[in-house]
């Protein structure tokens, strides 16, 4: 299975945001989208970082509340695990996973941004996966 099996099914929308964007618009961004990151953009199609509610969090313990006017380029991860739709899925969860990255930009063959994976995304299809081949098996044993 490959990146783009799950991308077909989850969809290929990205919610991005700018470097120059407040923290408190990425918070009110998030909320509105029900999403737990962001791909950092200047221009919407290339990827200069990645900011989740983790990194938000862990900046107001360490800094406090006057982080929420600083820009989202402060507080952002620089150097982003990216993939592309022809990654197996598996090799991809392994990755995720040895990396603790929850979330990793999808880019084209130009390495323009067209989608975003989150591990519960490759949890999910993996989940769906397995329900069909055990549906599959219930129908061979019982036909």
């Amino acid at each position: 299975m490959k990146i783009s099996d799950v991308l077909r099914n989850k969809g290929d929308g990205v919610v991005t945001v700018k470097p120059d964007d407040t923290v408190s618009a990425l918070l009110a961004l998030l909320a509105e989208h029900r999403i737990g990151a962001c791909v950092v953009s200047a221009d919407g199609v290339h990827v200069d970082g990645i900011v989740s509610e983790r990194d938000v969090v862990r900046h107001l313990h360490a800094s406090g509340p006057g982080i929420l006017e600083g820009t989202v380029d402060a507080i952002m991860t620089k150097e982003v695990t990216t993939g592309t739709a022809r990654d197996d899925v598996a090799d991809m969860a392994g990755t995720m996973t040895e990396l603790r990255v929850r979330h990793v930009p999808i880019l084209d063959g130009d390495g323009k941004l067209t989608a975003i994976v989150s591990i519960g995304d490759i949890v999910k299809h993996r989940l769906s996966e397995l329900q069909s081949e055990r549906d599959q098996l219930r129908d061979y044993i019982t036909h």
